[in-house]
């Protein structure tokens, strides 16, 4: 779906974006991570064609970002560019007329829009008189009217309570039904646990890890398992140490030791499992070990590879 290719953009002779690639595949929720600075507003400035690369390329399916293809693109910004004076229902509607729409098309497009977010009754106010939250939601309307198939997130869920947290997750999930695919920045881990199949995370402008999600926590896991259980047992074989809180233990293994031999042990000696599972670290965690360690794709983090194999809509989770 999107292409980035050996992406650089300098300023006053320092790389903000050093030689970035990456794909997103058609389907998916990729994440783009990285702390203050990083390079992740200048990536995607870039790949909106606000900014043009110094040197390397970007497209999307296939094609150049031009003026033919930016009506394929929906950008909720994490600077907000909401009209303060404009009247709800008529900046929706400028938004969809500016992707190409009828005027006609865009007002019934807009009017859904409020609809789904709860909003239809402030359509004739200005924007200035809604909430914050409020306005971010008028703010995810018009990235999403026209119906963009790749729809691009910077922090959309940046001053939202639980509830309208949730719409958003909810209305994510129905565009990606959809056949949408979703690039979300953001630095609220848990989400990306949540909602997001691969992630990209950039530090200095350089990548410096790239994969599935769950790949990235299992290369960061403890050599370690979490077991639940109402019981543990001593001298397990392969097992260091271990540790228990609430019915949860933590066996930290030997470097000879596998999962699978530990498991074996436990079962042999009838201990009753309700589950065993890697000792994989939170990607809050990781993040933090990237970036104050300066670890990633030099320590054995997952490279981006030169061709993408095929996979389904939903990409590889």
């Amino acid at each position: 779906m999107l292409e980035v290719r050996d992406v650089l953009k300098t300023y006053d002779g320092r790389a903000v974006v050093n030689r970035v690639s990456f794909d997103v595949r058609p389907g998916e929720v990729f994440a783009l991570l990285g702390p203050n600075g990083a390079g992740k507003t200048t990536l995607i400035r870039m790949i909106t064609d606000i900014l043009r690369p110094d040197a390397g390329t970007v497209r999307l399916e296939g094609r150049a970002i031009d003026a033919s293809v930016k009506h394929l693109i929906g950008y909720l910004p994490e600077e907000r560019g909401l009209y303060r004076r404009s009247k709800v229902l008529e900046l929706l509607e400028y938004f969809g007329r500016l992707k190409g729409m009828t005027p006609e098309a865009a007002r019934v497009a807009a009017t859904a829009l409020l609809a789904r977010v709860d909003l239809s009754e402030w359509a004739a106010k200005q924007t200035q008189a809604l909430s914050k939250g409020m306005q971010q939601k008028v703010q995810l309307c018009t990235a999403l009217i026209g119906e963009p198939r790749l729809l691009i997130l910077d922090e959309p869920f940046t001053g939202l309570d639980p509830i309208n947290v949730q719409l958003f997750e909810e209305i994510l999930a129905e565009r990606r039904a959809a056949g949408a695919t979703v690039l979300l920045s953001t630095h609220q881990m848990n989400k990306v646990e949540e909602v997001c199949d691969r992630a990209l995370m950039i530090n200095h402008g350089t990548v410096v890890l790239y994969g599935t999600v769950r790949e990235l926590r299992r290369q960061y896991a403890d050599h370690a398992v979490v077991v639940r259980t109402e019981r543990m047992v001593d001298a397990l074989p392969g097992v260091k140490t271990v540790a228990g809180a609430n019915g949860d233990w933590k066996l930290t293994l030997e470097p000879q030791a596998t999962p699978e031999s530990v498991l074996r042990a436990l079962l042999d000696r009838g201990v009753a499992i309700e589950s065993f599972a890697l000792a994989t670290l939170p990607l809050e965690d990781i993040f933090v070990k990237v970036v104050r360690e300066g670890v990633g794709l030099d320590q054995g983090a997952s490279r981006a590879p030169a061709v993408q194999e095929p996979v389904t809509a939903g990409g590889a989770r």
